[in-house]
């Protein structure tokens, strides 16, 4: 057999990073008008929370090809997987014939309110980001990832933001000071969709918006102490006649001494911020005896996504 030159050997250089995807909740959601493109107008204020998600990217760019590993068995990791999208849209983008295979570690709960997949579709754009050295700013990867979902755009200006239009108009704010929250998954979800049907069906008008709202909007720095007297959830009434448990939830955690308590999203989770870890834990403690339920004491975050390298890219012979 034929030796093979050195000029014959293809060399495929190989990198693997790691981000995680925060979940999020809304502070204020208010669900506005129809909008001309049969969305819905909101205006909502997101905070992310440490409860996370992994991702870990691995790029051959000697290959080529794209697959999806979750340990949620549940999720598809095809292309109806926000994280499969995310990544191939990114390579359409960007003009690049990659390989890829992105291993995502599941841990917020699936249509709970929390925004999962759409944390999981922006950390992909972020790690491909970062590994293929495209420069997107925070505004780029916010518009290629508004075409997978209106919670998507967010995340590139986490951790606190005012959120309006169906998700794309994003304007990041300083939230000063902490708070520990408890979040409390009643082991059920709730589709999007179907949660704005019954808010369309049981409501006969829009509710104005309210002047502290508009006043809270105009500024750039924000206390808790601000924030917590006018958090309020548009879906809340609504999900709390056809699913009890949440009204029952959030009670509970105003008993367990939670400053203010809320649905996050279309639910559905609910959420009760607390002032530190101790009293966070003790809450926590008291929900998690209830067969079925996940129950998590996380504190907010603090920052945007961190993408790290996990290996020196190597170069490897191949055939």
């Amino acid at each position: 057999m034929r030796a093979r030159r050195p000029s014959e050997t293809k060399v495929e250089t190989v990198a693997t990073v790691q981000v995680c995807a925060p979940a999020k909740v809304n502070l204020v959601l208010r669900v506005l008008g129809r909008r001309p493109d049969g969305y819905h107008e909101v205006w909502s204020l997101l905070q992310t929370v440490g409860l996370e998600d992994e991702l870990t990217v691995r790029v051959r760019s000697g290959s080529s090809g794209l697959q999806v590993q979750c340990d949620d068995a549940d999720l598809p990791t095809d292309g109806r997987n926000l994280v499969h999208r995310a990544a191939a849209l990114v390579l359409e983008r960007a003009g690049k014939s990659v390989g890829l295979e992105i291993r995502l570690s599941k841990r917020i709960p699936v249509s709970a309110g929390l925004g999962g997949g759409s944390s999981d579709a922006a950390a992909t754009i972020a790690a491909l980001n970062h590994v293929l050295g495209l420069g997107w700013s925070a505004g780029v990867m916010a518009q290629v990832g508004e075409v997978l979902g209106s919670d998507v755009p967010f995340f590139f200006f986490a951790p606190t933001a005012w959120v309006r239009g169906r998700g794309e108009a994003v304007s990041a704010l300083t939230l000063r000071g902490t708070r520990w929250v408890v979040l409390v998954y009643p082991g059920f979800p709730i589709g999007t969709r179907w949660a704005y049907d019954q808010l369309s069906a049981m409501r006969d008008q829009v509710r104005p918006m309210r002047e502290a709202h508009q006043q809270m909007a105009a500024k750039s720095s924000l206390s808790w102490d601000e924030v917590i007297p006018l958090m309020e959830n548009d879906f809340e009434e609504v999900l709390a006649s056809t699913h009890g448990i949440v009204r029952e939830i959030r009670r509970k955690l105003l008993a367990e001494g939670a400053e203010a308590a809320l649905l996050s999203g279309s639910g559905s989770s609910v959420f009760g911020l607390f002032h530190d870890e101790e009293a966070a834990a003790r809450a926590r403690a008291s929900f998690s005896r209830t067969p079925g339920w996940r129950t998590y004491a996380v504190p907010v975050c603090a920052g945007p996504f961190v993408c790290r390298e996990t290996s020196t890219p190597d170069s490897l012979a191949v055939s």
